[in-house]
């Protein structure tokens, strides 16, 4: 029996008995699945039980192949094994990610009419919604989680980086192990909404794909490998750092409170800036910069105010740095620029 790898223990143990549920709406027994993935029958027994990523992982792939149905029981009809990869692959010429899930979206309706997933993107927040055409019942909340989990890290892999959830949304009561759902979404979770939704920062859509086929059959080997494929790149860290100092131009900005900002640790923040080829104080200073030039041109305030208004704490130090960036005091530059007196 192969050894599962152990990490931290956040899956519901009501998931399991999902597949188990499964198991049994086909006259089948779950046994050898939970040997598989190393579950005690008896952990079946304690509602606060949990399992690990890899453990939930060594399940689901077992019990995909075994009930040939890669929704394990969710809709009215079977989707066999390989359908997912299907999807899959028809997405995976696109252009850009946004087309890619939009497909991702057009092609499930195809194989289980029994949900629709609709992308939006209109706006700053990109949303994935799931609408039910039918009565999900007992596995309502395992296929509507899992159908989001999927597709978010569908998006991750695509991409080949972290995509941070700004929401996530469902239509049940907070479930007893609802504090399991933190560490699965990693974003505020809100219950009895409308829909089941999440959210993310629109401008991924916009990022191109960065699969091709050879990587496609390598990641399709394994069963559910997206929803515990954990990305520690976020390929627009450098885009958000700058949207965060500009939103707050007047705030310190330290290490630690960006990187809370964006739930990473501030070590993860420095390393992951410098991969990109940036630095966290070079960011300020171009952000500060922008900010500085936009004021003297476009207002009349004095020069203390403008020092102010970009973080500094005093004219001084504000006048230092500006001529280091430009090689001009901030008088010279709204000369120069026909915006002063």
């Amino acid at each position: 029996m192969p050894r599962v790898p152990q990490t931290t223990a956040a899956t519901p143990i009501a998931f399991v008995h999902c597949i188990v549920k499964a198991y049994k709406q086909r006259g089948m027994d779950a046994s050898a699945a939970l040997r598989q993935a190393h579950i005690a029958p008896e952990l079946l027994q304690e509602p606060a039980a949990r399992v690990t990523a890899m453990q939930f992982e060594a399940l689901s792939s077992h019990a995909m192949q075994e009930l040939d149905d890669e929704a394990l029981g969710w809709f009215g009809r079977r989707l066999p094994w390989g359908s997912y990869g299907m999807l899959a692959r028809a997405s995976i010429s696109a252009p850009n990610l946004g087309v890619a899930l939009k497909r991702w979206c057009r092609h499930h309706g195809l194989i289980a009419n029994d949900i629709v997933l609709t992308l939006d993107g209109t706006g700053q927040t990109a949303t994935l919604s799931i609408t039910e055409q039918r009565d999900l019942q007992g596995l309502r909340e395992f296929c509507l989680v899992s159908i989001l989990r999927n597709f978010h890290g569908l998006a991750c892999w695509l991409v080949d980086s972290r995509i941070p959830l700004t929401s996530a949304q469902f239509p049940f009561a907070a479930p007893l192990h609802q504090a399991a759902y933190q560490v699965l979404f990693s974003a505020p979770a809100l219950y009895r909404q409308a829909q089941a939704a999440i959210g993310f920062d629109a401008s991924y859509l916009a990022l191109p794909l960065r699969r091709d086929e050879a990587a496609l059959r390598q990641m399709l080997k394994r069963a559910l490998p997206l929803t515990v494929l954990q990305y520690h790149r976020d390929r627009l860290l450098v885009q958000r750092v700058r949207q965060a100092l500009a939103s707050q131009p007047q705030a310190l900005h330290s290490a630690d409170e960006l990187a809370a900002l964006l739930a990473i640790s501030p070590r993860t923040l420095h390393r992951q800036l410098k991969e990109e080829g940036a630095s966290l104080q070079a960011l300020k200073d171009e952000v500060r910069r922008t900010r500085a030039q936009d004021l003297l041109l476009r207002t009349q305030r004095p020069i203390k105010q403008v020092a102010q208004a970009t973080g500094f704490q005093n004219e001084k130090s504000f006048m230092r740095a500006f001529k280091a960036w430009t090689e001009q005091s901030p008088a010279q530059f709204r000369r120069a620029h026909g915006a002063g007196p």
